[in-house]
C-alpha cells in the first residue's frame, strides 16, 4: 500500500510539474518541430529515386516432367548472383561510359566490299561506311563508386522479378542511370553467363517528388525531441531544487518533525500600533 501511495504521489507530482511548465514544454516542442521542418525543407539536398524492374525467365520449350517449374526455381535462385553482377565493376564501368555519352546506333558500320577480277586483282565495289549514331538524351557524369552507392536492389520471396533503384540529387539523372544499368546488364549477362533470360519489364520513369528527406518525418522527430528535451530540463531543475515547498517535503524528504504551523495574518489597512507614554506606565506602577 505504501508503494502504491508513493507511486501515486510521484505521478501526481509529475503531472503538476508538467502543468506548471506547460508553456515551456509547448514552446520547445514547436521550436524544434519548426527547426526540423526548415532543415529538411531548405537545408538538406533533396534526393530522387527512380526504379526499373527486371524479369528473370529462362526460355525453354521443353515443359515435360516439371521442367518449367525447375527452370523457374533456378531463375529465382540465380537472382542473388545477378545482384552481385549488377554492382560489379564490369557493369558499372560500361554504365558510366554510356551514361556520360548516351547514343543509339542507327546504322551499323559496314566494311568495304571488293570484287576479285580475272587477273587476281581486287576492285573496290563499295567503300566502308562508319556506324551512324545519334544522341538519345542528356549525358550525366558519375563515377563507379557513386553509381555503386546510389544503387539499391530489392527482391521478393519466390518472385522472378527484382527491382533496381538509383537515388541521386537529380530526378532525370536517377531515371537515366537506372535505365542504363538495366540495359547494360541485360546485354552483358548474355556473354557473362551464356544465358538470355533477362527482360526489362518496367523502365524507370522520372520521379516527380523527392524520396528524401521526409519533411513530415523530420518535423515529427523534431517535435518529439523537443518535448523530451524540455521535459528532461524541467525534471532536472525540479530534482535539483532543494528549497522547502510544503510540510510533506519536510516530513517525507528531510525526516523532520512538524511542531506546528504559523499561518499568514492579514491586517486591515487601518491597523496601526500605538505606543504608551511614559506617564501612563508610571501611574500603573
Amino acid at each position: 500500500m505504501e508503494t502504491s501511495s508513493n507511486n501515486t504521489i510521484d505521478l501526481r507530482r509529475l503531472f503538476n510539474l508538467c502543468r506548471k511548465h506547460l508553456k515551456f514544454l509547448i514552446t520547445c516542442t514547436i521550436a524544434l518541430a519548426l527547426a526540423g521542418f526548415i532543415v529538411s525543407k531548405f537545408i538538406l539536398t533533396p534526393k530522387y529515386t527512380a526504379t526499373t524492374q527486371l524479369l528473370v525467365n529462362q526460355k525453354n520449350e521443353n515443359n515435360a516432367n516439371g521442367q518449367a517449374y525447375n527452370n523457374q526455381q533456378a531463375d529465382i535462385q540465380v537472382i542473388n548472383t545477378y545482384k552481385d553482377i549488377i554492382t560489379s565493376p564490369v557493369i558499372l564501368k560500361e554504365t558510366k561510359k554510356e551514361l556520360a555519352n548516351p547514343v543509339k546506333v542507327v546504322r551499323k558500320a559496314q566494311p568495304a566490299k571488293y570484287k576479285t577480277l580475272a587477273d587476281g586483282t581486287k576492285r573496290l565495289v563499295s567503300a566502308a561506311k562508319p556506324a551512324k549514331v545519334e544522341h538519345t538524351g542528356q549525358g550525366y557524369s558519375m563515377t563507379t563508386s557513386q553509381l555503386s552507392d546510389a544503387i539499391t536492389i530489392k527482391t521478393q520471396t519466390n518472385s522472378q522479378v527484382f527491382s533496381v533503384s538509383v537515388e541521386t540529387d537529380n530526378p532525370k539523372k536517377s531515371a537515366a542511370a537506372a535505365n542504363t544499368i538495366a540495359q547494360v546488364f541485360k546485354n552483358r549477362i548474355k556473354k557473362i553467363m551464356n544465358v538470355n533470360n533477362v527482360t526489362i519489364v518496367a523502365r524507370a520513369a522520372t520521379p516527380n517528388k523527392p524520396s528524401s528527406p521526409n519533411v513530415k518525418l523530420f518535423t515529427l522527430a523534431g517535435a518529439v525531441l523537443g518535448l523530451l528535451i524540455s521535459f528532461m530540463i524541467v525534471l532536472m531543475r525540479d530534482l535539483m531544487d532543494t528549497s522547502v515547498r510544503d510540510n510533506d517535503f519536510m516530513v517525507d524528504e528531510l525526516g523532520l518533525t512538524n511542531l506546528g504551523q504559523i499561518t499568514h495574518i492579514n491586517l486591515d489597512d487601518g491597523f496601526s500600533v500605538k505606543r504608551r507614554s511614559q506617564n501612563t506606565r508610571t501611574r500603573r506602577v
